[in-house]
């Protein structure tokens, strides 16, 4: 469960000003299926906050209960202190898995709609939208119908559409999905510069890049549990750093210098690969026979584990191979 628990249900019952959305034992069930099983979960306000997990784990069933669109089964949360997430829809932008927009409707009217569902009267609407379209290079498509646009083109018009209102908290459920690396890009700038203005942002995604590159901290969840949340860092402090050696040669008296238990390639054409962890008594100790003993170095570095090696570590191999065979699929 959540690291920090005990800072959290103080928090709930407190109305924690500084948390945007907070959860306990959130559980879910769909007739004899467990979708979700006592997820705990506390987002700063003003950060980038990921939900990472393969297709099927359970990040869409968790977000919508957090936003109130299905109650739980079980447990309690709270967006901005308040209890029924209803309450405070207009605060709230979210853009769901499932894409869809009517198709005869104009890009404006479009994201002039989606911002009325939230409050923000049609002609202010329209007005942003345009401002917004301009301002994200479709300013040629204002007068355009959704069924006129490429599926790129459509995606970015809902997802200025989720953002009309100006909400406080913005979720995406895999946003990245079905966007080529250059609309990918533009994404994660955006979601940058949503949150360097206080706005929190919530996404879930199967693609550990993302995550990686955007999030301060973040959920794993794997199979309706959450076996881990908190900072990035602290998820890749899970796995010691890890040494990279490349050597001119593969034997010799120096090789006791180097664990046992490490990790060797031989590099076609001459060179060796070792990769170990960090010793305990560091790595100075190694380095006099390696040098007296003239193994060759090549090249030396300290590396600490990405987030694909902690998510490996945390949740398992089993949940790593699901996400990465999700990778290319249309979320589930």
């Amino acid at each position: 469960m959540l690291t920090g628990t005990g800072t959290m249900k103080r928090a709930l019952r407190s109305g924690d000003a500084a948390l945007a959305i907070e959860a306990r034992g959130l559980v879910k069930r769909f007739d004899d299926t467990l979708a979700v099983d006592g997820v705990d979960i506390a987002v700063p306000t003003g950060s980038i906050y990921g939900i990472l997990g393969p297709n099927g784990a359970g990040k869409t069933t968790t977000l919508r209960m957090l936003l109130g669109i299905i109650d739980p089964d079980e447990g309690v949360r709270r967006v901005f202190g308040h209890d029924r997430p209803h309450e405070v829809s207009r605060l709230i932008g979210y853009l769901p898995e499932e894409r869809g927009l009517y198709p005869a409707m104009k890009s404006d009217e479009a994201i002039a709609f989606m911002g009325a569902l939230r409050g923000l009267p049609l002609d202010e609407g329209r007005r942003r939208g345009r401002d917004l379209l301009e301002t994200h290079g479709l300013g040629h498509a204002i007068d355009r119908q959704i069924r006129q646009l490429s599926k790129g083109m459509a995606q970015t018009v809902q997802l200025l559409g989720t953002l009309v209102h100006q909400p406080r908290l913005v979720v995406f459920d895999e946003p990245f999905s079905g966007l080529d690396a250059i609309n990918q890009g533009k994404l994660e700038v955006l979601i940058r510069d949503l949150a360097a203005k206080g706005t929190t942002v919530i996404f879930s995604t199967h693609v550990i890049a993302h995550a990686e590159r955007l999030c301060e901290q973040i959920a794993i969840i794997a199979g309706g549990k959450v076996p881990f949340a908190g900072d990035v860092d602290t998820a890749r402090d899970r796995i010691p750093a890890q040494v990279r050696l490349e050597t001119r040669r593969g034997e010799g008296p120096w090789r006791a210098a180097i664990p046992a238990d490490a990790r060797h390639e031989s590099k076609s054409g001459g060179g060796h690969f070792w990769s170990f962890p960090v010793p305990d008594a560091g790595i100075e100790a190694m380095l006099r026979p390696l040098i007296e003993g003239e193994a060759g170095i090549l090249s030396l570095s300290i590396e600490r584990a990405g987030l694909h090696d902690a998510f490996v570590a945390i949740a398992g191999e089993a949940a790593a191979r699901e996400l990465q065979q999700d990778k290319g699929e249309a979320p589930r």
